[in-house]
């Protein structure tokens, strides 16, 4: 049995795989985090709290990393740790600096500094000749302005140091990248107290669908375990609407998606962990959006698991505590599983989401939620201000992504008046 230290998590639904996982790989965990109320006010209301599987809860500075190093260096004289792990994207540098200052197992630092880092990930798989857009970094708006002339418009702006889609936009024109460059300008902190990086990039507008490929590297070998289709909404926003596993492409396409994400995390250095990588299936060919260092988000990993048997976050903690993840596909009787989420049609305070009870009667539903009466939510601008999302499989064919979208469009969100 290993002990795994987890500095930090996410709140939604990895922050509940992830404490099973570990345990169903027959390991225990710590769980290390500055603010432990961040997780609380997340509590789950219907189940225990995930962090109630931990051995120790434990607080400390987790934003600086020097005193970090120093202080889980304490913890492991006194506990043992056998390896180091997260599930949030803003820790994956800190974790990946831990594990190497213990000598624990781990991907390269530098490569998950690249990967976290859209401007250095862009400047990377360039070098390396990964297809990608046209794009420039930029850390003025007068930078800004003018590398928007070299890419054209319409363009993506984005932040090089966010997630979820946050701040991720399609600009037509000057005017809208002011507003983009300016409402960056006024978010210098993220959620969770770290100083954003004060850069912005730019990159060509690609058309095509969006899949993602999850791939696990073992000492170097990057295995591919499956494409994943995405659904998008909201432009000008890029907010995913729903996932569907595995994606409907013919043989060839899926076949140069995979290269295409195998040349991206051998380009960045990703020797040993899981990735989820996004791309853009234009006509010219995949390009490609972003590469994450970590299991995919959004339940993407309980899709791979129903139809394939492989348990990507159980994976990710037997890389951490460094052994050999069994890839071996099982015939789980299912042939595709989809989750779609509940967007809200603007801001505001919700009374009631009506029509969950065919949710609950349906057999091919297996998970579902919505938000309770008096929830607030924001505009949908990201993947932060979903409702609720309806996860369903199919055991004949390549029915699920529809059949989730069916359900979720029979949702009817009341707000208060």
């Amino acid at each position: 049995m290993a002990h795994l230290l987890v500095i930090e998590s996410w709140v939604g639904a990895m922050s509940t795989l992830l404490p099973r996982a570990i345990r169903d790989a027959g390991h225990r965990f710590t769980f290390l985090t500055r603010d432990l109320h961040h997780y609380l006010r997340a509590a789950p209301s219907a189940r225990s709290h995930p962090l109630l599987a931990a051995d120790n809860v434990l607080t400390t500075e987790t934003n600086d990393l020097p005193a970090l190093l120093s202080h889980v260096e304490r913890l492991h004289d006194a506990l043992g740790f056998d390896g180091v792990l997260s599930s949030c994207d803003y820790y994956l540098p800190a974790v990946a600096e831990v594990a190497a200052h213990l000598g624990l197992p781990g991907p390269s630092p530098d490569a998950v500094r690249r990967a976290c880092r859209k401007d250095l990930a862009r400047a990377a798989l360039g070098d390396a000749g990964v297809p990608g857009p046209r794009y420039a970094p930029a850390s003025s708006w007068e930078q800004a302005a003018e590398a928007a002339n070299g890419v054209g418009y319409p363009l993506v702006v984005k932040p090089v140091d966010l997630c979820a889609g946050m701040y991720v936009r399609k600009v037509r024109d000057q005017a809208e990248l002011r507003t983009a460059f300016l409402a960056l300008e006024e978010f210098p902190v993220n959620a969770r107290g770290q100083r954003r990086v004060p850069v912005v990039l730019l990159e060509e507008l690609l058309a095509g669908p969006e899949v993602s490929v999850e791939t696990v590297s073992v000492d170097g070998d990057v295995h591919v375990v499956g494409v994943t289709g995405k659904s998008l909404t909201g432009e000008p926003w890029f907010v995913e609407s729903g996932h569907m596993f595995p994606a409907v492409l013919d043989a060839d396409l899926a076949r140069k998606a995979k290269e295409a994400a195998v040349s991206a995390v051998r380009a960045l250095g990703l020797d040993r962990g899981v990735a989820h990588t996004e791309l853009r299936l234009t006509p010219d060919g995949p390009a490609l959006i972003e590469v994450n260092p970590r299991p995919a988000g959004n339940q993407i990993t309980e899709l791979v698991r129903r139809v394939t048997g492989v348990d990507l976050p159980m994976v990710h903690a037997r890389l951490a505590a460094g052994q050999q993840p069994d890839l071996t596909f099982a015939d789980t009787g299912v042939r595709s599983a989809a989750i779609a989420f509940l967007l809200p049609g603007h801001a505001g305070r919700i009374t009631a989401v009506h029509g969950t009870g065919v949710l609950a009667a349906a057999a091919d539903v297996v998970d579902w939620s919505v938000k309770p009466a008096g929830h607030r939510t924001g505009e949908p601008t990201s993947n932060n201000q979903y409702l609720g999302h309806v996860m369903v499989t199919d055991t004949l064919g390549s029915g699920a992504g529809a059949r989730a979208q069916e359900l979720v469009s029979a949702l009817k969100v009341e707000y208060e008046r």
